[in-house]
């Protein structure tokens, strides 16, 4: 199915699509005489070769983009590893030359920045809510993958030129995807750091409240001598 739409979609056949219209039409205007429909499946080919020639030919092969697909299953490392694995294959790779060298650089140090969450979230003795660690895990395995299968299907020079329905071009929606992920990220890491920071502090309080002097145990105040107070008479041993 995703072949036959590839090859539908494929600018090749809408060239030839495009000749055949113009053939049909100037045979329904009387032009081409007792020429049939023959000439029309030749217009399609002419035009499906030039359009190939200059476009590219459709591809059976499946693009790398479209390849970058996860399930949200099993174990939280496995599947965000895997994912951030294939984002940073696919933005290496760069297919078409689509993702601006700024794009590029921004994707890979925010998949460092959710290993390091991964890595956090691991060894943290806090939480996160189920909301928060839903968006932890989905930022790696959906949104981030999702957001740059769908930016690479478009041409790099409409996404660099033409505006979308809010005012922004294709690369500058994608940026500002990006900084609301990266914000989410950092948030995570701020929250687990957080907890962490307030575990410590009550454990350090609880050993001062162990350990602190405490009654018989406090050590003797070394107060100096009161001139005012007469010392107590030592009995002699003799009386």
């Amino acid at each position: 199915m995703k072949v036959l739409m590839r090859w539908l979609a494929s600018p090749a056949n809408w060239c030839g699509l495009g000749l055949a219209s113009v053939v049909l039409g100037l045979k329904g205007a009387g032009l081409l005489g007792t020429l049939g429909l023959g000439m029309a499946v030749v217009g399609y080919g002419a035009g499906f070769v030039v359009g190939g020639l200059w476009f590219g030919f459709p591809s059976n092969r499946e693009p790398a983009w479209e390849a970058l697909e996860f399930s949200d299953e099993g174990d939280t490392r496995e599947a965000m590893e895997r994912a951030l694995t294939g984002v940073r294959r696919l933005v290496d790779q760069n297919p078409g030359q689509r993702i601006p060298t700024a794009l590029r650089t921004r994707v890979l140090a925010l998949c460092q920045s959710l290993d390091a969450l991964l890595t956090q979230w691991e060894g943290s003795k806090g939480t996160l809510s189920l909301q928060d660690s839903f968006h932890a895990r989905h930022i790696a395995i959906r949104y981030l993958p999702e957001m740059l299968n769908t930016y690479l299907s478009i041409p790099a020079e409409f996404a660099a030129t033409q505006r979308l329905d809010n005012g922004k071009t294709a690369v500058d929606t994608f940026q500002a995807t990006l900084a609301e992920l990266e914000g989410k990220v950092r948030q995570l890491r701020s929250d687990l750091a957080g907890q962490d920071a307030q575990a410590f502090l009550e454990h350090s309080r609880f050993l001062n409240q162990k350990f602190a002097p405490q009654g018989l145990d406090a050590p003797a105040l070394n107060l100096p001598p009161n001139p005012s107070i007469s010392p107590i008479p030592r009995k002699d041993a003799s009386t």
